[in-house]
């Protein structure tokens, strides 16, 4: 062969070689990320091609699929009571992809999944359409809808969690949406899809557990057990030595109370009236890094999965002396998602311990074996089980003695703990407050339910915005739900 043959065919080899090289990575290491890539359209095709899976609450279904009419997306997902299930579904849309527990749990749903590889086999060989398989729920749809009529026209959001377990009972968030209304490809859907994209209210943001706000008073809790962790308190009923005009430390800037009594109050009572001087002074007696080691053991500083993702909570472990005494009060940097404050009160009602949150209990494969059953699991112990008591007493005495009585169920045999919050924000807090409610149900085989609601009402008079009058009612509402559902 001549040079230049030769020459020609050393290049035509290397193309062929780096040909394969190129058909290798694409189909092999790059596979899997192709295959999920959110502009294949073969995907979404694939994903709406057969009947999806349903989502399941209280064994019924709160989501379907019908025939879409469409010569590529054979069928559409439908959602029952769409916004009031919304933060927990999300949405499942032939045109804009999919989110939360859709998303999450796509390849259950599709029938996609390799662990349903046996089913699909079978399906081939019987002759019948492959179907998705079902995610059962922890909710329970009595609880879902106090959370949701509960928050009615207002802008807030709701958690309950079952403490034994971390089960999760309620996640709702209001203002919100309905999913089916972008669930196909059509020019009404992309309407409907762009509509919420500008609504400033933001209805498809998940306020239970992507939002962060300030907590105000309801973080006293967590002040609280830790002061007696470190010992800075062990009688919950002894005089503090809490001056009426106690001072920020490196100020003169008097901490301001709402409450009268606060001076030298005990702990139970500061807790029943909300002192800040008091809970501010102790914050800054047990110090920054202590403080931050408890908020941390309730689950601050570290995002939660539910399986869906929760945003951080924040304590500012950096705050100087005066910044850690009124973040010690749910003031300065430190923020919270109501999931997290739902965590808090949780492990106070079981005793101090803290079982990781959690909202899916099965996944079915469509003949209704069970392919994965979740189990409760242990996070942390913040504090040990004679603190968690002392604080369960602080907080029933909030229901019967101070700010939080709209709680109280009234109901023989259960015992309401709880605490008020009233949140506030913007510069030099011109805007509106916050208004929070943590608290917990407890009968004699322990605590069936933990709440926390937050309303951001925008609408009520400044003076009439309080966690007790606000966001009490709904948490009332919720735990008597529980309750009722158990029997």
């Amino acid at each position: 062969m001549n040079k230049p043959l030769r020459r020609v065919a050393i290049f035509c080899g290397l193309l062929i070689l780096a040909l394969l090289l190129r058909d290798n990575w694409l189909q092999y290491v790059r596979a899997d990320e192709l295959n999920t890539h959110p502009k294949n359209t073969r995907v979404r095709i694939e994903r709406y091609a057969n009947e999806r899976g349903n989502i399941i609450v209280d064994g019924k279904p709160i989501t379907g699929s019908v025939d879409s009419k469409d010569p590529y997306y054979k069928y559409k997902r439908t959602y029952v009571d769409g916004p009031m299930w919304a933060p927990v579904t999300g949405y499942a849309s032939q045109a804009y992809d999919a989110n939360q527990i859709e998303k999450i749990e796509d390849g259950i749903l599709t029938g996609n999944d390799d662990r349903l590889f046996f089913d699909r086999t079978l399906a081939m060989f019987t002759g019948e359409k492959k179907k998705g398989g079902d995610v059962v729920t922890t909710l329970s749809g009595a609880a879902q809808k106090a959370a949701y009529e509960g928050l009615g026209g207002k802008t807030g959001a709701v958690v309950a969690i079952e403490p034994k377990t971390g089960k999760i009972l309620a996640m709702a968030s209001t203002p919100s949406y309905d999913p089916a209304s972008f669930a196909g490809y059509s020019g009404k859907d992309e309407k409907a899809w762009v509509a919420l994209e500008k609504d400033k209210t933001k209805p498809k943001q998940n306020r239970a557990i992507r939002e962060i706000y300030p907590p105000g008073s309801v973080f006293k809790v967590v002040t609280a057990a830790a002061a007696l962790e470190n010992g800075k308190v062990t009688d919950i009923n002894a005089a503090t030595d809490t001056p009426e005009g106690w001072k920020l430390p490196l100020s003169t800037k008097e901490m301001i109370n709402h409450a009268k009594g606060c001076a030298n109050a005990s702990l139970k009572r500061a807790l029943d009236i909300s002192c800040n001087s008091v809970f501010a002074k102790l914050g800054d007696d047990i110090g920054v890094e202590k403080m931050n080691e408890m908020a941390e053991k309730f689950g601050f500083n570290a995002e939660q999965f539910t399986p869906v993702r929760s945003a951080a909570s924040v304590y500012d472990k950096k705050a100087d002396r005066p910044g850690n005494a009124l973040s010690s009060i749910g003031q300065f940097n430190t923020a919270t998602t109501p999931l997290q404050m739902a965590m808090v009160t949780a492990a106070i009602a079981n005793d101090g311990k803290l079982m990781k949150p959690y909202m899916i209990d099965q996944l079915r494969a469509p003949n209704v074996d069970i392919i994965k059953q979740n189990e409760p699991e242990e996070m942390s112990q913040p504090i040990k089980p004679q603190n968690a008591q002392l604080l369960q007493q602080m907080m029933e005495s909030v229901v019967t003695d101070g700010t939080g009585g709209n709680a109280d169920l009234n109901m023989d045999g259960v015992k309401v703990g709880g605490k008020t919050g009233t949140a506030q924000h913007g510069d030099k807090n011109a805007k509106r407050p916050y208004a929070w409610f943590i608290s917990y149900a407890k009968t004699s085989e322990g605590s069936p339910v933990a709440v926390a609601v937050i309303v951001e009402d925008s609408e009520a008079d400044r003076e009439d915005i309080s966690g007790g009058g606000l966001a009490a009612p709904i948490a009332k509402a919720v735990m008597k739900a529980v309750l009722k559902s158990r029997g």
